[in-house]
């Protein structure tokens, strides 16, 4: 009987944040005016790019004068989706200068020929976005990248320029990820 009250809670939990994802997707095109680029306007020609966890480290541990910002999200997060024009702003202000932003979606391998691809598209971000099978994360993986997040909760933002890092587990406004990127200078 716990077994089917926990599954019931789980799938209401899943459901209700899918409708919030799709709620808010709608609300953010119309108010994101940096995102009022239609998918039909996008170029859809990069492929997404899937790594493996080991793949996903190195890609983490890259240290040079670059600043590297990682978000992590999945397309059913409404958190995550209400974050991602903030990054957006930022990819468009800092434009040629030495900071890469990078989103990776956990979204199950199921949904990445499919949902995925037109949430990135919609989204504007199918250049910064690299897929991870979250199933193959072990307890490990998070032990050896982060000092905060076990992987329990999305989403996730891990900064990195040299040896200096930050982790942030929630959702960034656009204050907060305006003066955690200021610190890295």
């Amino acid at each position: 009987m716990k077994k089917i009250f926990l599954s019931a809670i789980i799938a209401t939990t899943l459901f209700s944040c899918k409708k919030e994802a799709e709620k808010t997707e709608e609300n953010l095109t119309e108010k994101d005016s940096i995102a009022n680029v239609t998918p039909e306007n996008l170029p859809s020609t990069a492929s997404l790019k899937a790594l493996n966890p080991q793949e996903t480290t190195d890609f983490l541990q890259k240290k040079n004068d670059t600043l590297y910002v990682t978000n992590f999200f999945a397309t059913w997060c409404g958190p995550c989706v209400r974050e991602i024009p903030h990054f957006k702003e930022k990819i468009a202000e800092l434009k040629g200068k030495p900071v890469k932003i990078t989103f990776i979606s956990l979204d199950s391998k199921e949904v990445w020929n499919s949902e995925v691809p037109r949430f990135v598209d919609k989204q504007g971000i199918r250049n910064n976005t690299i897929l991870l099978d979250g199933g193959q994360l072990d307890e490990n993986f998070f032990k050896n990248n982060f000092k905060q997040w076990d992987g329990g909760a999305i989403p996730f933002t891990y900064m990195r320029k040299g040896d200096q890092v930050d982790e942030y587990l929630g959702m960034m406004t656009p204050e907060l990820l305006d003066s955690k990127i200021a610190s890295f200078k």
